[in-house]
């Protein structure tokens, strides 16, 4: 049969080439035939190319619908394969155990409770709290055969091109995804989750795969299920919804952590938006009128977020602080609760357990604070006090507290001087009272202290002499230093008034633990984190991080500055006691006005700790700390005494370490200070056996004809800022007192 086709194909090529020949020959004209001649090759070749095209689409046609054959056979083969797999067999995987820093010993878990998981029969939610849900999520769900083909398509794209994850899946997928296979983004896991939604749908009716999926979604706040979310968002049963409700529930599963207002602002922006969007498709889809529609166009109100129940005592914090980490790697709120992660922190487990006993067995009643201990030019978060009991306040204060800086804002606008060329030797007036640019300053105590160096000032925190020093350099330098070394910009207060120099920002205090890690590691500022390492028992995600730092300040600068903040700890300092630890402690209290909050922040080389506390009033409000009815709390007190414990602890077996020599940047150029001051005279009446009478102070103003010269190195003397008139009240206790603070 071959070779006869091929015989009478021939036969016919033959004949059409011999009458080719006949028409050309016949004209007898040389030119015609050369024109024949001609229109042979030409039309040869043509027949050539049509050949060719032609042989090749049919070949390719031929291979393309045995290609498509044996995808059909294939499909078929792997759905009658494919085995639809018993619901949780991965359970005991999926809880996520977070890990100390030895990526061995236990810290906690994050994991789904029993009573976060409460299934519920279709018949017992309401008919529109089930559209709402169909609304967001699935329109086509009655409709489709359990699959979406422009999702599919577009989740097959995802994976090849690894661009951000999209929407798509059907009610049927979500469903198969979640109950079934793990969280891999792969498109083997993406096939298996077509088959078995397909098989599904062929197997359940729309009302069972809408049970099984209301009652296993994730709704955010660890609640599995729609029973459990009516709980954990409105405190009711979900027979009890109304469409606003059901429609805020229906809203959030796209992205729980991007749509619980419990997450801020914008979260709860990103809820109105998705809010409406369900609303309306539901109007659209003639399952609400709009009438009713109307009824509901203010997002109902939601209960505050009570925290997970796994995570209780002050290691809760550090839970909760992970988690948010997690959530800046590109996991969801679902692959950190169901995934199998296992998190290794940077918390080291005796440093953790040193910060929570040092907090709690120092701090006095109704007094709150926290405590961050960082790696310097690391920014590892080795231990972390966020409060007490996560369980029953889920405010973090070492995160979201905000407290005023005090006196640990002094360090700051030395290292503006210094990095300006100003020798830490330079001396400043430290007398009191004094009438600086408009603005009335005194010292903690009520204590003169005559001309003194900013090391010096720093010892002894004298307030007067670091005004006049940030008179000098300009208060936009202290404050741009600050924020160099890890203050962040929008700090409540910290603004370049005059006064900033005492601490008048109220920073957190894991933002000054950053900043003076900035000083520890001599001028490498670094982003501190709690996350340092995870996997899955359930995918192949992985995640190393990778310490992000930069440099903010010359080595010799710090240098100075260091050597400048030991005296904190020498003899005459504010926190003498520390020198209990032997070895060299460089620091700084910190006491704001009426003592609203008190601070203590130091640092080895190896390790930076900020300790911060208040007081706060049923509405938040902190209040003036007091130990007893006459005494106040300072910087040099309870602060110092819980970096003393921590530091007892976190120190044992680390190697002392000498800070860096002082460079003695500036030295060459220290002005001659011609300063003239009547030092205030002080009158006290000896009290009598019985009574005692106030003492009488009187105090001469004093007379200032030229503070000292800064130059910046250009002969030109920095011009002064004037600032209003205002009065800062003198913290602590009775003028009289001779004990420096701050």
């Amino acid at each position: 049969m071959t070779q006869s086709r091929r015989d009478i194909r021939a036969a016919q090529q033959s004949a059409g080439k011999g009458r080719t020949q006949r028409a050309g020959g016949g004209n007898g004209n040389g030119r015609t035939g050369a024109g024949a001649s001609f229109d042979d090759g030409a039309g040869g070749g043509r027949t050539g190319w049509k050949k060719w095209l032609l042989g090749t689409l049919k070949w390719g046609s031929i291979a393309a619908a045995v290609l498509l054959v044996l995808g059909v056979v294939g499909v078929v083969i792997a759905y009658n394969k494919t085995s639809i797999p018993q619901p949780n067999q991965l359970a005991n995987k999926q809880v996520s155990i977070v890990y100390y820093s030895d990526g061995k010993t236990e810290l906690d878990r994050i994991a789904v409770q029993d009573g976060n998981r409460e299934s519920v029969p279709l018949s017992k939610v309401p008919k529109f709290v089930q559209d709402a849900h169909i609304a967001a999520e699935d329109r086509t769900f009655y409709q489709n055969n359990g699959i979406s083909v422009g999702g599919i398509l577009r989740a097959i794209k995802t994976s090849i091109t690894g661009e951000a994850q999209v929407g798509g899946s059907t009610i049927t997928q979500q469903y198969v995804k979640n109950y079934f296979l793990t969280q891999d983004r792969t498109i083997t896991r993406k096939a298996k989750e077509i088959l078995i939604s397909v098989k599904i749908d062929g197997q359940l009716s729309k009302s069972e795969i809408l049970e099984k999926y209301l009652n296993t979604i994730y709704y955010g706040r660890g609640a599995y299920g729609i029973q459990s979310a009516a709980k954990a968002y409105f405190g009711k049963d979900v027979s009890k919804l109304n469409p606003g409700e059901g429609a805020v529930l229906a809203a959030v599963i796209n992205a729980p952590s991007l749509y619980d207002p419990a997450n801020g602002a914008d979260a709860k922006a990103n809820l109105t938006k998705r809010y409406a969007y369900v609303l309306d498709g539901m109007v659209q889809e003639g399952w609400l009128s709009a009438a009713d529609r109307a009824k509901y166009s203010e997002v109902p109100k939601i209960q505050p977020y009570k925290g997970n129940k796994f995570s209780s005592g002050p290691n809760g914090f550090i839970t909760a602080q992970v988690k948010s980490e997690l959530l800046g790697t590109g996991l969801t709120e679902q692959d950190i609760d169901t995934g199998g992660l296992r998190i290794v922190t940077t918390i080291d487990k005796k440093d953790q357990a040193a910060a929570i006993a040092a907090m709690q067995g120092n701090l006095p009643k109704q007094v709150t604070g926290g405590l961050v201990a960082v790696k310097p030019g690391d920014g590892a978060v080795v231990a972390m006090y966020g409060g007490a009991d996560y369980s029953k306040s889920q405010f973090n204060t070492s995160t979201q507290a905000i407290m005023q800086g005090a006196s640990n804002f002094k360090p700051f606008a030395v290292l503006a001087a210094v990095r300006d060329g100003v020798s830490t030797k330079t001396k400043f007036n430290g007398n009191q009272p004094q009438d600086i640019a408009g603005t009335t300053i005194t010292n903690f105590g009520g204590r003169s202290y005559g001309m003194v160096d900013m090391r010096r000032m720093i010892g002894r925190s004298i307030n007067t002499a670091f005004v006049n020093l940030n008179n000098t350099i300009t208060p936009a330098l202290t404050r741009q230093a600050a924020i160099d070394a890890g203050i962040p910009e929008r700090t409540p207060g910290l603004d370049t008034t005059l006064t900033n120099v005492l601490g008048t920002a109220s920073p957190h205090v894991i933002d000054m633990a950053t900043a003076y890690s900035t000083i520890a590691a001599q001028g490498v500022r670094a982003k501190p984190y709690l996350v340092k390492k995870i996997t899955s028992t359930t995918s192949d995600f992985s995640y190393q991080a990778k310490p992000e730092t930069r440099r903010a300040f010359d080595k010799d600068v710090t240098a100075d500055v260091t050597d400048a903040m030991t005296y904190t700890v020498k003899d005459g300092g504010t926190a003498t006691k520390l020198q209990r630890l032997g070895r060299p402690i460089a620091g700084k209290t910190g006491t704001s006005s009426y003592a609203k909050s008190i601070w203590f922040s130091g640092f080895v080389p190896q390790l930076a700790v900020s300790i911060g506390m208040y007081k706060p009033d049923a509405k938040g409000n902190p209040q003036t700390l007091t130990s007893s009815e006459d005494t106040n709390l300072t910087g040099g007190t309870v602060p110092a005494d819980v970096f003393y414990d921590f530091m007892k602890v976190a120190l044992n077996g680390m190697e002392v370490q000498d800070f860096p020599a002082r460079v003695g940047v500036g030295d060459d150029k220290i002005p001659t200070p011609t300063t003239t001051f009547a030092p205030p005279t002080t009158t006290f009446t000896p009290p009598p056996t019985t009574t005692t009478q106030a003492p009488t102070t009187t105090t001469q103003a004093p007379t200032t004809t030229q503070l000292p010269t800064k130059t910046n190195g250009t002969g030109k003397p920095q011009p002064s800022t004037t600032q209003p008139s205002i009065t800062i009240p003198l913290p602590g206790p009775s003028p009289t007192s001779t004990k420096p603070g701050g």
